[in-house]
């Protein structure tokens, strides 16, 4: 069964991410409110959490960076980042994985 925060859209895939930055480490906490939580290291303070996220996701998918998308949740905890890569959500699944 797919995870309420993983959704295949017509241009690739969809996560719903709830962000806690500030930890001591990045990582992936579990779920929280249907979205997958991860914590990162980087504080929410100039866009560095954001950007933080993306290059951190880029690593555990594997993918290039320019291939994720933040689509809302800028200023928020809670983002919709979009993956434009060829890639299933099996590998998403198994990538990310508490």
């Amino acid at each position: 069964m797919t995870p309420h925060w993983l959704k295949q859209t017509d241009v690739g895939i969809e996560l719903s991410i709830y962000c806690q930055p500030g930890a001591k480490v990045s990582k992936i906490v579990g779920t929280h409110d249907g979205h997958l939580k991860i914590s990162l290291q980087q504080p929410a303070m100039d866009n560095r959490a954001n950007e933080a996220l993306l290059q951190w996701l880029s690593k555990q998918l594997r993918i290039p960076q320019r291939q994720i998308h933040l689509i809302s949740g800028q200023a928020s905890k809670v983002k919709r980042i979009e993956l434009w890569a060829p890639i299933s959500k099996e590998h998403v699944l198994e990538s990310l994985k508490p």
